[in-house]
């Protein structure tokens, strides 16, 4: 995992180059008024996907891990807790990893939290346990982008 804010990039420096350039490219082609759906970057290799979500209250979010694909999720607008682990993940209680590159379970072990505001943005790798939409408060809407890079090209 690795986090920072797409403002300040010169943070992390030891970003990959495809995932800061990802970022660069949300940066400059998106904000939070670009319709909804999904923006191919490089095909089905790199695309990046909009939407605005609901959080629900941490006990009702299911944690999610990906084999295919890592996520850059960049909060475009609004505010979004999140939980993740560092622990691998138990036995999903729904694989859809061959089909939809997501798997669930009911949570992470030893989950931690973390809360993030437009701009933020965290990297999570294939196998990485984490649990998105969590409610910083009351459940809100917030809106984001969800950049999808295959990890086969992150060196």
């Amino acid at each position: 995992m690795i986090s920072g804010n797409i403002h300040h990039l010169e943070l992390v420096p030891y970003l990959p180059a495809t995932l800061r350039d990802a970022i660069e490219y949300v940066k400059k082609h998106i904000t939070a008024d670009t319709p909804l759906g999904k923006y191919e970057i490089k095909g089905d290799q790199v695309f990046v996907m909009i939407s605005n979500d609901s959080t629900d209250v941490f006990e009702q979010r299911r944690a999610e891990y990906h084999a295919k694909y890592l996520d850059i999720q960049i909060v475009l607008q609004g505010e979004e807790g999140m939980a993740f682990s560092n622990l691998p993940a138990g036995k999903p209680d729904t694989d859809w990893l061959a089909d939809k590159d997501v798997a669930f379970v009911a949570s992470g072990a030893h989950e931690k939290q973390f809360v993030m505001r437009a701009g933020d943005f965290v990297v999570y790798y294939p196998g990485e346990v984490h649990k998105p939409l969590c409610a910083v408060g009351a459940p809100a809407h917030v809106r984001k982008a969800v950049v999808k890079i295959e990890a086969a090209l992150v060196r």
